[in-house]
């Protein structure tokens, strides 16, 4: 089997995704790399977007009302905190109980996630403690992405084939670089901490601004003079 299919290979000791309508939440949080859309839904943080001007948060929040199959809770700026969500059910449709408890749950989530992300870029949360939903994630990638979640701490960086040689796949350095492009979950998921062996700064789906700018705020690279 090639990397490439193991890519897309699920992991035997991933649970089945759950396939009905998820309840979720969203907010775009203003941050010094430029506005980040956040997603939670009741299992954890879900999905993080770079650059999350009105176009792309729009088309964002389609793809995952089509992955989850259900219209969010949305919260479309970060002043708004999970207290008091603007709920996107019809009017005439009042949740039972029941469906109340993962609506509920997903915007504490999400008000959580919004909560260490500004406090990450205040320079005061150096490892994130968040729930994580994978869902939008598989195989090799999922595996990959956890590996670096769980053992790249703030201020370091580990290369592509390094990080293929922690998950028992030194032949997977380019794919690993493949993972990192496809991380649902950036800046949390720290797809910026992975650099090139011989020093390159490597790719990055943000943007190589965006990828200088988290490391200098990790104290990997000099903060720019102007």
């Amino acid at each position: 089997m090639t990397i490439a299919e193991r890519q897309k290979q699920p992991d035997p000791r991933e649970r089945s995704e759950r396939r009905e309508a998820r309840a979720w939440a969203w907010a775009v949080s203003a941050t010094p790399i430029g506005p980040l859309l956040l997603a939670a839904t009741d299992e954890g943080l879900v999905q993080v977007v770079f650059h999350a001007e009105e176009k792309t948060a729009a088309e964002a929040v389609a793809r995952l009302t089509r992955h989850l199959g259900a219209e969010p809770t949305s919260l479309p700026s970060a002043s708004l905190r999970p207290a008091s969500p603007a709920v996107t059910a019809p009017a005439s449709a009042a949740p039972s109980a029941a469906a109340a408890l993962p609506v509920a749950r997903c915007t504490e989530q999400l008000g959580e996630a919004i909560r260490q992300v500004e406090s990450y870029f205040a320079g005061d949360t150096k490892a994130f403690t968040l729930p994580l939903d994978w869902s939008l994630i598989t195989g090799f990638n999922r595996r990959v992405l956890r590996e670096l979640a769980a053992h790249v701490p703030y201020g370091t960086v580990v290369g592509y084939q390094d990080l293929a040689d922690r998950v028992g796949e030194p032949g997977a350095a380019r794919a690993v670089g493949v993972a990192m492009g496809s991380n649902p979950l950036p800046v949390v998921v720290p797809c910026h901490r992975v650099v090139e062996s011989g020093g390159g700064i490597g790719g990055f789906g943000g943007g190589l601004e965006t990828k200088r700018t988290l490391l200098a705020l990790e104290g990997v690279l000099p903060q720019p003079l102007f």
